[in-house]
């Protein structure tokens, strides 16, 4: 997929970078998920860190590139979160849905599932980026970003 105009981000987008690591998946959720409280989006708590998972792992197991850390970005939008995974290869994922009963494949099908959009583009430098939009509402009581 191409990235679409995207929607506006209400704030200042939340940048780490990854060693290319099993253990950054879950300290990148960890992250996320402290983002999601300050911004009032627990609601979409359980499938935003599926989907950063996802494209985390992806990268880490697919697009290694010694030398190279991964970037994750949080970018917060009216409607809910972009996620992006930005890495330094330039081989670009593909979605094919496995075969019944294959333990592994199922990644990217579940980031399709779960999102209400993503996709891969280019960026600048070496590598691409794929993102992912979850969208929800806020949590109770607290205002929507603007």
């Amino acid at each position: 997929m191409t990235s679409p105009s995207p929607t506006p981000c209400a704030g200042d987008p939340i940048v780490l970078r990854w060693t290319q690591g099993s253990k950054s998946v879950p300290l990148a959720r960890r992250e996320l998920r402290k983002t999601l409280a300050d911004w009032g989006l627990l609601g979409i708590e359980d499938a935003a860190s599926l989907v950063l998972s996802e494209l985390l792992t992806n990268a880490v197991r697919h697009a290694h590139v010694p030398g190279r850390e991964i970037e994750t970005r949080f970018l917060p939008m009216r409607e809910g979160l972009r996620i992006e995974v930005h890495d330094s290869s330039e081989q670009r994922p593909l979605m094919d849905l496995p075969e019944t009963g294959a333990v592994g494949g199922w990644g990217l099908p579940l980031v399709d599932t779960l999102s209400d959009l993503w996709g891969v583009s280019d960026r600048q430098g070496p590598g691409k980026l794929v993102w992912a939009h979850v969208i929800g509402e806020p949590a109770s009581g607290t205002p929507p970003l603007s």
